[in-house]
């Protein structure tokens, strides 16, 4: 029996990016809220610290950032037709646990999706005709567009110190930035990072081709910064272990770097780690939420109520959450009704490498988030027609570490142990690059998310479910990206490239992004979306959902800058809005 604790305004589940603005924001408004994080606390002084932090077997290989699957996994498997496996190692994805949640181990590319992303099924069936698009393709609008949520990715970028060069300011395209971006207010509060020697020779060879290049836009800062919460940001010491690790330079943008020192100071927040939410309560109508109920490290169970709550976790836990709390109708993809589990989806990527006999790029002077890239193949800045898929991404020279163990290339053909082996790694560790696309997932109707039959988690829970594969339309996506920037790297002046791109079937063994996406989105009509557009759950007023959870499909972009600047978006609207007439926020 859950021992009632006194009740307050908001309760949210998850303290990660999204988690920790909207907290801050209600705080701000005067509201008692308090954070329930399965993980532990994380500190940068105490958990990072550069003694230590630069440590790849710890982080990469033992993964001692993240859930351990023992905890609680997901079972996977390709189609209907399969039974599913429980994930016993992390492989395609890393589930974040603790306080900054995947704040803490991102790369911090920090990207806008463009205008069209939002508009999607409209705007691609404007273009080509509905008949284009794949038959089983469940693609949709989101309900907002890039000009709504555009303040709100400029306040993620002030908060985070983003540094990029901006490529359309209020319409007037700016040199040196992305000329496809959508309009923007003003520039990134930073400068773009300074580029290796990789990038460079990527972008000159681009330029010749008649492409645009510019560097990427990153939270890994490239000089000192203070955000509007008066926080302070070092610059970047490209020491490369950025990706699955923590940054103890306090120079990666993350909760713990932008806003946890002023939200913790707070009287009217209280954060609770260690303590595993177990479902949402609902009263007897199963239209209002009532709180939660969490479990701590003795066993011992908590009823928390609250007047509103946040659901703030990682996006696959979010689904999860809400499957096991009976909220909304679980998705049935033979009827294709229902919202809980639709509209699941991706990312996928794919490389080419590249080997020279005389160069010296320095691989291990990097960040999470350096690079030059091109957007030309993205979204629909091309035309589709011609080519019989549609989605694309940007692609480009993108150095995301650089880690020494798993950080090496060899070319085709060497021993994969040995004295052959170790005499190619010596070969080739300065003198080869890679070059990379980060293409879109669409959504399908037989790629969804439900409670396993089988498996269950320790406290008697089923597991979450992943039905997913890759389909055409993807393959080819990234076949014709990979060959775009194989052309590009060619011009380079390699004396051997090796094409990667994302073949057969989904493999959840091999780590891809852990940009997993969907299954409670956002919309406009409750038969298809799980949440209006303010992230506001159609069927429990006083719940909202946050995070890549309410994507109803993935763009050519790394999520989280749409995924910070939807929860500014949505704790505006809270505040502006529910606070003065709790209820619905969009009438059906």
């Amino acid at each position: 029996m859950a021992r009632k604790l006194p009740a307050t305004d908001v309760v949210v589940i998850g303290l990660g990016w999204t988690g920790s603005i909207l907290a801050n924001e209600l705080t701000d408004a005067g509201l008692n809220v308090v954070a329930i994080e399965r993980g532990p606390w994380r500190d940068t002084a105490a958990d990072f610290p550069t003694t230590y932090a630069q440590d790849e077997l710890r982080y990469h290989i033992r993964h001692d950032l993240f859930l351990r699957p023992a905890q609680e996994t997901f079972t996977v498997r390709h189609n209907v037709g399969q039974a599913a496996l429980p994930m016993r190692t992390w492989g395609s994805f890393m589930p974040p646990n603790g306080v900054g949640g995947g704040g803490v181990h991102w790369n911090a590319e920090t990207w806008r999706f463009l205008p069209s992303d939002f508009q999607l099924r409209s705007h691609l069936t404007q273009r080509y005709g509905a008949a284009f698009l794949p038959e089983d393709m469940t693609i949709q609008d989101w309900g907002i567009t890039y000009d709504d949520l555009e303040p709100y990715y400029d306040r993620f970028e002030r908060l985070c110190g983003t540094s990029g060069r901006a490529g359309n300011i209020n319409g007037q395209k700016q040199a040196g930035g992305n000329p496809f971006e959508g309009p923007r207010s003003r520039d990134y509060p930073t400068p773009p990072q300074k580029q290796p020697y990789g990038p460079v020779l990527f972008a000159q060879a681009a330029r010749e081709m008649g492409y645009s290049p510019f560097p990427q836009p990153s939270g890994n800062l490239s000089q000192g910064y203070t955000n509007p919460l008066g926080v302070t940001i070092g610059p970047c010491t490209y020491c490369g272990y950025c990706e699955w690790f923590g940054c103890g330079n306090y120079s990666k943008a993350s909760p713990q770097t932008t806003i946890l020192p002023v939200l913790v100071r707070k009287p009217n927040f209280e954060a609770r780690t260690l303590c595993e939410v177990i479902k949402i309560n609902l009263d007897a109508s199963g239209k209002r939420a009532t709180g939660v109920t969490y479990v701590d490290t003795s066993g011992d169970e908590w009823e928390q109520p609250a007047d509103l709550v946040l659901l703030c976790a990682f996006q696959l836990f979010n689904v999860r959450m809400l499957l096991l709390s009976g909220i909304g109708t679980p998705y049935d993809p033979q009827t294709g009704q229902g919202v809980i589990g639709r509209n699941y989806s991706y990312q996928v990527t794919s490389s080419v490498d590249a080997f020279w006999n005389e160069k010296n790029f320095n691989p291990f002077v990097a960040s999470g988030a350096i690079g030059m890239c091109i957007d030309e193949f993205n979204g629909d800045n091309f035309d589709h027609g011609p080519h019989g898929f549609v989605g694309g991404g940007y692609m480009g020279a993108v150095q995301t570490n650089g880690r020494p163990i798993l950080g090496t290339r060899v070319p085709p053909g060497t021993p994969t142990w040995g004295a052959a082996w170790k005499k190619a790694i010596a070969q080739n560790y300065l003198s080869s690059y890679g070059m990379a696309t980060h293409g879109s997932c669409y959504s399908y109707r037989d790629v969804f998310l439900d409670l396993d039959p089988t498996y269950k988690d320790a406290h008697g829970r089923p597991l979450m479910r992943i039905t997913f594969d890759f389909h055409q339309n993807e393959l080819r996506m990234s076949q014709f990206l990979t060959d775009r920037v194989a052309e590009v790297t060619q011009k380079m002046g390699p004396q051997q490239i090796v094409k990667r791109p994302r073949t057969g079937h989904y493999d959840d063994t091999k780590y891809q992004t852990t940009h997993t996406c969907g299954g409670a989105i956002m919309g406009t009509d409750p038969k298809t979306s799980a949440l209006n557009r303010y992230l506001q759950s159609w069927d429990v007023s006083n719940l909202f959902v946050t995070g890549a959870t309410a994507f109803p499909q993935n763009a050519g972009y790394n999520p989280t800058g749409t995924v910070g600047a939807l929860a500014f978006w949505a704790a505006d609207a809270i505040r502006n809005q529910y606070m003065k007439n709790p209820g619905p926020l969009v009438q059906t």
